[in-house]
């Protein structure tokens, strides 16, 4: 037997809005094709260029707990702050975000990174230093690989002590079109 398409709608909604869940995922189409997901109450929790949820899931669990279901309804805002990015209206995000068990140097490394401007770039080596270690630039190049909220935790904005294009989870065509949509290359 299945579920009604509707009434499954309404069931998620329901547990989203009744606080049942752990953490909410969906997959979001954007201009740089599917992404997915996940909020928390805390927060915004991942987004992956991997529209295959099970491998995040499991990732989404570890920090929230077992109770995690799609339910499209508890990524509205995330949505449409990202759908704004894309078409050119927001060049910030008001997201809350949910960090919680990243690593001191990691968390400092992306409040930092959150403070680059839109349109702006810095270098691995300007990262490190304002997060307190100057020598470190190869491990703020592992945080911004394993950055859990690209886009919104804007790495695509870091870039090589040359200004090249280098590493970027999401693969540097997406890199690229982030940095071309902001103005940050021509």
């Amino acid at each position: 037997m299945s579920v009604p398409t509707d009434l499954d709608e309404r069931f998620r909604a329901s547990a989203a809005r009744s606080g049942l869940l752990a953490a909410s995922y969906d997959v979001i189409e954007s201009e740089l094709g599917p992404l997915f997901a996940a909020v928390t109450d805390r927060g915004l929790a991942r987004i992956t260029f991997d529209p295959e949820p099970e491998r995040e899931l499991e990732r989404v669990a570890r920090i929230a707990g077992p109770r995690v279901l799609r339910a499209p309804r508890a990524l509205a805002a995330t949505r449409r702050e990202l759908d704004d990015y894309f078409a050119g209206r927001r060049t910030a995000f008001d997201l809350e975000l949910d960090l919680r068990g990243l690593p001191d140097f990691t968390l400092r490394v992306l409040g930092e990174l959150a403070r680059v401007p839109y349109g702006q770039t810095s270098t691995y080596r300007e990262l490190a230093g304002r997060a307190g270690n100057p020598r470190a630039s190869r491990a703020v190049g592992t945080v911004m690989n394993r950055n859990p909220i690209p886009i919104v935790l804007p790495c695509h904005r870091i870039v090589g002590s040359n200004g090249s294009l280098v590493g970027y989870g999401g693969g540097l065509e997406r890199k690229e079109r982030l940095l071309r949509l902001e103005g940050a290359m021509l």
